[in-house]
Formats: C-alpha cells, structure tokens, sequence
C-alpha cells in the first residue's frame, strides 16, 4: 500500500513538473528576450516591491456635449454656461474637485480644455485591483425661479484597474470604441489617465517591466528606444507595441486619419490616439479694420458645435486658438489686416501659412484663418503641392449680409457652417467628386454649364448636406429651405441616389496631406474646367513586394487591422525580398473604399511570416500566457 501511494506520488511530482516546464516554454513563445538570449526564466508575481503603492487618477479634460443643439435652437439658451465637478472614488474612498474650482468653487464652461487636475490614493500593499468610479456632477436650477440649485449625477464612468499590468477595463478600456482614456457619454465627453506610482516614472508596472517587457524597473523606459524606430518604451507599450521591434512609425497609420504614429507620438500631450481617427485644427484671427469692424475670429462656441458633429461620428476634433504652450507662431495670433483674398491666386494666404503656421505641424493640422472677404465667403485652397489644408473663412459686415446673420447667436451659427463645409473639402467631399457639393442655382452662379436644369434642381433639393450651398447662404430665394435652413451636417444619404449621397461614407481624413487628383487653375471658370488627373501608382516601398496570394487568402481576415468606422477597405499584403531574425517582414496595407473619393493605401500594421505562417505581436498573448502558467 505504502509503495503504491509513493508511486503515485512520484507521477503526480512528475506531472506537475511537466505541467510547469509546459507552461515556461509556453511562455517563453511569446515573451520578448531583449538581451537575445534564451535565459532561466521565472514569473515574478510582485505587484509593488520598490514603492509604496497608491494610484493617481488624473481628469484631463471635460467637454459638455450640449452646445451645439442649444446653438441650433431659437433663443438664448447658448448663453447659460453649465456648472459642474467631478468626483473621483477608489475602493470606497473619494475625493471632490468641488471648491477647488476658480472663483465658484466649480466648473462653469462648455469645455475644460487646458485645466488637468489629479488626485492620489492609498492603497494596501501588493493590491491587485482597485474599484475606480469618476462621476461628473452638474448644479442645476431648482424652484419657481430657479434660485436654489440641485447636483444632478450627468456621466458615472466605472472602472477595474489592474496593478499588474496598468489597463483598466469596464465603462472604457484599452482599444475600445472611443479610445482608452477618452469616454464619450450621453451629456459630457471625459478625457482621463490612471497610474500607479512607480519607482522609475516610466508608466510602466513593475510586474510588466519584469515579466512581459524584461526592461529594468529602476530605468525610466519614457527616454528609451532600443529598437530605434523613433518612439520611446514607454509609448510603444501603452499602445501595444513591441519596443524592441523596428517599426515603421512614420508611415504607420492603423486609424487612417493621416496622422501617422510618429505624429501621434508628437501630439501624445493632446491627446492623440493612434487608434481613434484625430482632426487637428490651428486657428488665427485677423486686425480689425477700426474700432467699429465686428471681431475676426473662430467664435468658442463655432469650435463647439464642429467638435460635437465629428464627436458624433467617432472622430475627435482638436482646435489650437491659443494653446499656452504652442509654438511660437501657434493659434490664436491676430494677422495683419487683409481686405481680400482670393481661392486661386491666394498670394496672401502662403504668406500666412509660411510665417503663422509652424512647419512642424503641416500634415498634422489643418490651418483655419477666419478674416475678410468681399463676397462675404470662404475657401479651402492647396498652398503647398496640392494638398487642401488651408482654410480662409470670412467673418466680418460682407459675411453677415451673405448669411443674412446679425444676431450673436446666429453669427456664430453661420460661421461655423462655413467652416464645416471647408473642412468638408479637407475630408474628400470634393466638387468634382459629387456634383450636389457647392452646388448653387443657374440664376446666381453658372458653376455647371453642361449639367440639364432637371439635374440642378434635383442636387439642389435633395443633397441635404452642409456641402450644398443652398444650406449655408440663405439667400431670400432659399427660406424655402425651412426646417434645414440651420441644417449643420453632411448628408445621411437618405434622400437616395442619384441626387443624394451619404457623405460620411466618403469621408477620407487624410485628404488634407494628399495630393489631389485634380487641379485648378487661374483661368478656370467653373468644375468642368478642372485638370483631372489620376495616375496614383499604387503602393511604392522600396525592398518590398505584393504578395497576391497571400492578399487573396487574408484579405477580409485582416480587414480588422484598419480601424476605420465610416467603411471597409481594400487590403494588400507586402512581403520583405530580404529580411533580417527578428524583424518585421510582412506588412498590411489598407485603402478606404471610398468612391469617387480619392484614397490611397495606408501601413495599418506589420507582421512576422515564417514558412507560410503569419504572426503579429500580442502583448495581450504574453499576459495571458503568463497568468496561465501562474494558474491565473
């Protein structure tokens, strides 16, 4: 009996043995080897060894979401700043921004943009979770005159964070649909961060240093870049990235807005995401002519209502008016006063966009220069190459007769409509694409020579659309416009084709950076004149080859790895002629279907292929891998 039970004791030994040797290799797969070398590898379950643990939760920025509708209704409603704080609760303790708020004690505008704030939390010793809630309260009016107030709970944003590996998950987490870090609720839009300390100030947990990256959690990872692809550590791991695998970040671009990972690098202080489509705007202003002239600018509230639009359809607006820490020559400075511009020759504008807008940010802004015109209108012109990032919008006497605007809330309105409608041109909603886009009637403009009445008036009436001129001019002849005549949107497409099209279908972000297929030039006087040109020649990457096989067996598989929203995509699969262990030699490249539109192919992700099989970096893999072989 005795030999019996030490011999199944024995295999019972031997097979948790093997058990733990299957689960070491298990990870070994997946894990990295900095160093190159296959070393002894155990799991280090610490949480906080070098540090007392506590967790920072940092409220970025807080968007009310309720401007735009208030701008499109009749009164003065838009005038009635909200007032607000927030709350921050972890594992039952909290905290409140409530009398640590200006003049009031609290928030009283539209959007917090520039105030970060934080709180620090205690926490036991090798916790593994913390219950995290941030709650936005609102004061709102209460009683027959509204002289007493009542706090109202607008957004509970409930989250789990884990201490081992620094994500969080529940109301939003990492690769969601608004980003991580970034909640989009019914009534606010919240921007936030949640770390933990950490001995070096890296970001990075030490259980993720120790166990998933191998880096040291004595050194500060945020300065590092060992495989010398231009972003640091730090970075390439809070996006899932392999920070000791060359990746092409300056053409990398897996949200296709054309801000390319490089530049989200860049702008990681405002808030750039890699995963979330961005627009990033930089505005200036313009002199007075006198003392009497009306103020040439981009109004708070125009900003609001095109931020809250785009944030309707899942991409995020950034507007530069005067960001303190900017470059020198940023947004918000006053241009000297120029009594006209014009959209073809625009001498004066490459004058603006030369010394105003910094170089650093052409191909990641869109420049908006809101000043004086004689006809009291706008335009959106390629001043370098042939790339539609400069925007001039009038806003001055000549603007408020064409858009019949003269009240503050109307002038705002009108203004921002305007500007949508540039910016429509800078996301591919082109003339010579559509012919309902800057569609105007015969007995005002003659843009469409060739084009039958029927089909005029048929683009006119039923191409609902920001882009048709009929809804930002409202002319005398066009209050039959009714209930669209404040219609701020590009269209659903619901009216059908042929005289309709559903304009957020086509929108393609990084029209602004590429070079359109077409030209206009001085003498031309209407679309039909336009030099069209389209000789696009594909995807040129020099040591790299289409697979086509390789495209046809993996295409709709790998579809997923361009996160765009607005449509699919066409894929191409490239292979690497020669290739080096380690690195990178796949690469997916996607292009929006768009059409007529004009798109190009896009670097959405890289890859490893070995003897036929495909493989893409996963930290989420080694995580799991790790936590399997701990039992977890």
């Amino acid at each position: 009996m005795e030999d019996t039970g030490r011999k199944n004791l024995g295999i019972f030994a031997f097979v948790a043995l093997l058990i733990i040797i299957i689960a070491s290799l298990a990870y070994w797969h997946f894990a990295p080897q900095p160093s190159g070398k296959a070393e002894e590898f155990t799991v280090d379950d610490s949480i906080s060894p070098m540090e007392n643990q506590a967790l920072f939760v940092e409220v970025l920025r807080i968007r009310n979401r309720g401007l735009m509708d208030r701008m499109l209704s009749y009164g003065s409603s838009w005038k009635e700043t909200p007032s607000f704080y927030y709350t921050i609760t972890v594992d039952g303790e909290s905290g409140s921004s409530k009398g640590y708020v200006g003049d009031t004690g609290v928030y009283t505008t539209w959007d917090t943009m520039g105030y970060e704030s934080s709180m620090v939390f205690d926490v036991d010793e090798e916790q593994e979770y913390s219950d995290v809630t941030i709650s936005i309260i609102e004061l709102q009016p209460k009683g027959l005159f509204g002289w007493q107030t009542e706090e109202v709970e607008k957004e509970k944003i409930s989250l789990k964070y884990d201490y081992r590996t620094g994500r969080w998950s529940g109301d939003d987490a990492f690769m969601d649909r608004d980003g991580m870090g970034h909640y989009v609720g019914k009534n606010y839009e919240v921007w936030f961060n949640i770390y933990q300390e950490d001995y070096d100030h890296d970001g990075i947990p030490y259980w993720v240093e120790r166990n998933v990256l191998g880096t040291d959690p004595a050194v500060d990872d945020s300065k590092l870049d060992p495989d010398g692809d231009g972003i640091p550590t730090a970075w390439e791991w809070r996006y899932g990235y392999d920070p000791f695998t060359y990746n092409d970040h300056e053409n990398l671009d897996p949200d296709i807005d054309g801000i390319e990972n490089i530049e989200e690098y860049q702008m990681r202080k405002y808030f750039a995401n890699p995963f979330q489509p961005d627009i990033y705007i930089e505005t200036d202003g313009m002199e007075r002519k006198g003392f009497f002239d009306i103020p040439h600018i981009f109004y708070k509230e125009s900003q609001q209502m095109i931020i809250e639009r785009f944030a309707r359809h899942g991409i995020n607006v950034y507007i530069d008016d005067g960001w303190s820490d900017g470059p020198v020559n940023g947004g918000g400075e006053m241009l000297p006063y120029q009594s006209n511009l014009d959209d073809v020759m625009g001498k004066q504008l490459l004058a603006f966009y030369t010394h105003h807008f910094a170089d650093e940010r052409k191909g990641i802004f869109r420049y908006v220069v809101v000043g004086v015109r004689e006809d009291g209108g706008g335009f959106i012109t390629p001043v370098k190459y042939n790339h539609f990032d400069a925007i001039y919008v009038s806003n001055d006497f000549n603007s408020l007769k064409t858009r019949l605007a003269f009240t503050p809330r109307e002038i705002r309105v009108m203004l921002a409509k305007a500007i949508l409608h540039e910016l429509g041109h800078s996301i591919g909603l082109m003339p010579v694409t559509f012919p309902g886009i800057d569609i105007i009637t015969r007995n005002v403009m003659d843009r469409y020579p060739s084009m039958p009445d029927e089909d005029y008036n048929g683009y006119v009436d039923n191409y609902y659309s920001v882009m048709n001129y009929k809804y930002i001019y409202n002319k005398p002849w066009l209050f039959s416009a009714g209930t669209h005549k404040y219609l701020f949107d590009y269209s659903n497409g619901s009216n059908g084709p042929p005289y309709d099209q559903d304009d957020w279908a086509h929108v393609y972000l990084p029209t602004f950076q590429t070079d359109v297929p077409s030209y206009e030039e001085p003498s031309d006087e209407n679309f039909e004149d336009f030099e069209i040109i389209n000789e696009y020649p594909g995807v040129v990457a020099e040591g790299w080859k289409l697979d086509e096989n390789l495209t046809e067996k993996y295409s709709k598989e790998f579809q997923s790895l361009a996160l765009i929203k607005n449509t699919d995509v066409d894929i191409q699969i490239f292979v690497k002629e020669e290739s080096k262990d380690g690195e990178y030699n796949l690469r997916v490249y996607a292009k929006p279907n768009v059409e007529p539109v004009f798109a190009v192919y896009s670097l959405v992700a890289e890859g490893k292929i070995d003897n036929g099989k495909i493989s893409f970096y996963s930290q989420q893999e080694i995580i799991d891998s790790l936590r399997k072989a701990m039992g977890g």
